[in-house]
């Protein structure tokens, strides 16, 4: 018996929480999103043809594409970078003049458990989410694709619930006051489900 079929064996018995299972669920519908998100950017493809799709340059490193992408709220063009290992580097023009950089990456959990990184096109499903923002004036914002939206004062005991939209698409997003935020596209997760 290897030592793979040992931990089977010793750890078969137990039975997962409610976290793993709705982290679970949650992964899958993200899965089918992307799938939706595929087909739409294939047909998007054909209909952009002379518009602002994404445009391949070959470069001494290997691909680099040319993207529009929502940064704070604002269209930006951009310079996107796949190492092929699941992570990427974005550079763009930021409002001071100066060159803004962005980055990350990462895994996705197979049906069987396994892990493998993420490919070029999830990654670049995942660049218009929302994100939030934190300024030294002590405001926070939310910026999802043109939308940019105040919430310093929606929150109540360090929890903000913000509902957004973009076309057909709603979000849930629910904030921790500088802990991590969650998003869903059927309800309002609980803080106590993630961080």
């Amino acid at each position: 018996m290897t030592n793979r079929d040992k931990y089977k064996q010793a750890f078969s018995v137990l039975q997962s929480s409610g976290e793993i299972s709705l982290e679970v669920e949650r992964m899958a519908i993200m899965n089918k999103r992307a799938k939706m998100r595929t087909a739409a950017a294939a047909v998007a493809c054909v209909v952009l043809a002379g518009g602002s799709g994404i445009v391949y340059a070959a470069d001494i490193g290997g691909i680099q594409r040319t993207i529009q992408l929502w940064i704070n709220g604002d269209q930006t063009t951009a310079n996107f970078e796949y190492d092929g290992e699941g992570t990427y580097h974005i550079t763009y023009p930021s409002e001071d003049g100066e060159t803004g950089e962005i980055g990350g990456g990462g895994v996705a959990l197979e049906d069987d458990g396994t892990e493998r990184p993420l490919t070029e096109e999830e990654l670049l499903e995942t660049l218009n989410d929302p994100e939030v923002e934190y300024k030294d004036d002590g405001t926070v914002w939310v910026y999802y694709y043109d939308q940019k939206i105040e919430i310093t004062d929606l929150f109540e005991d360090g929890v903000c619930y913000v509902k957004l939209t973009h076309e057909d698409e709603t979000l849930y997003m629910t904030v921790k006051y500088q802990a991590g935020y969650c998003i869903s596209p059927h309800k309002y997760e609980s803080p106590d489900t993630f961080n």
